[in-house]
């Protein structure tokens, strides 16, 4: 089953909701869309999202992987040879692990529409459906209760908050919204490496009470082995996101004391849907938790992510929100989203279509 055509471009996708985080203020996103098709005329969807700030790769990096004929290896490739494949993408592009994970994406699509089951099947699914939260950005006090009751109000039942320019606003922007939601809808925070390893200790006393489901890497990248030295308790409550890239991070966290007891795939840093399984097979065999998220992506890459995450024992949250503030997307079909869960249709591949001229041309 031969690669007929590979076909990559930039779409800008404005959001719905412009936010901020602790590092940066965001208001539209820009992907790089990959589509390959076979002799058969079967066509498989990949999509990329660079972070510089977490990656290192730019934008710019990422569309010199993908675009101009950069594709043209893949041509004349059996995506039956799907091992050897991503393997050829990893070495061609060890540092643009965004335009990997679309290039593995199209690949895993297209060999599992070739064997006609979805891909979370072909994965050895593990999990039907599973709840995702929604981020609320760094806002203000009313503007953050305002958007959890919208969101409650849409059939979410988990919500994320965006923490990290200051510790005392960060404390009562939960307090009141612990008291707006109640008690029974779980809470996530994201410091996005805003607090000190002495803010988060103050952090973790103050909020005892609010019964935080988790803390989402609360200090800088570089000062993660200091969270080590923390109790037991505070550890086991942490997830590491902007400190594991790869699997050779996960070895590295996994090492005595832990550093962590949760660790945050994101395609988009690991370079795609081998080297997750990789992270997540370690945190399997360590009793570590996976939580699965994203950043600002189409659905197509969102997608990818579910059904690899359906096909991890080790998963236990879903942070795959990031197609939902597109005021736009190019894809649709993929995902399932009912009363805040999401599940995978029993389509083969994906299960994505574009709706773009470009599907069109890649189909005749």
């Amino acid at each position: 089953m031969l690669i007929e055509a590979a076909l990559a471009w930039v779409e800008d996708f404005p959001l719905s909701r412009p936010y901020t985080i602790a590092f940066k203020q965001v208001d539209r996103v820009q992907n790089v869309i990959v589509a390959l098709r076979t002799a058969s005329g079967l066509v498989g969807h990949g999509a990329a999202a660079p972070e510089a700030h977490v990656t290192g790769e730019t934008q710019q990096a990422c569309e010199t992987a993908l675009l101009d004929g950069a594709l043209d290896w893949l041509v004349g490739c059996d995506i039956r040879d799907l091992a050897a494949l991503t393997r050829q993408a990893a070495k061609r592009m060890a540092a643009q692990p965004a335009a990997r994970a679309a290039i593995e994406s199209a690949l895993y699509d297209l060999l599992a529409q070739y064997l006609g089951i979805p891909l979370v099947r072909l994965l050895g699914q593990v999990h039907t459906a599973l709840p995702t939260s929604i981020t609320i950005g760094i806002k203000s006090l009313t503007e953050t209760l305002s958007e959890a009751d919208e969101y409650l109000g849409r059939g979410f039942r988990i919500l994320k908050v965006k923490l990290g320019h200051d510790l005392e606003q960060d404390i009562e922007r939960l307090f009141r919204l612990r008291e707006r939601v109640g008690t029974s809808i779980p809470l996530r925070v994201d410091p996005n490496q805003g607090y000190s390893s002495a803010e988060l200790e103050l952090f973790v006393q103050r909020t005892a009470t609010l019964d935080l489901e988790f803390i989402e890497q609360p200090v800088a990248a570089h000062l993660a082995e200091s969270l080590r030295t923390l109790p037991d308790a505070i550890r086991s409550q942490i997830a590491l996101d902007e400190s594991l890239l790869d699997a050779h991070d996960a070895l590295r966290w996994l090492t005595p004391p832990a550093a962590c007891g949760i660790f945050n795939i994101k395609l988009m840093k690991c370079g795609g849907i081998t080297p997750a399984l990789q992270i997540a097979h370690l945190a399997e065999l360590a009793g570590i938790a996976l939580m699965w998220g994203c950043m600002d992506e189409s659905l197509i890459s969102i997608t990818a992510a579910l059904h690899t995450a359906l096909a991890c024992p080790a998963t236990r949250y879903l942070d795959l929100d990031g197609s939902l503030d597109l005021a736009r997307d190019i894809a649709t079909g993929g995902f399932i989203l009912k009363d805040g869960f999401l599940s995978v249709p029993d389509t083969p591949g994906l299960g994505v279509q574009l709706s773009y001229s470009q599907d069109a041309d890649l189909r005749t």
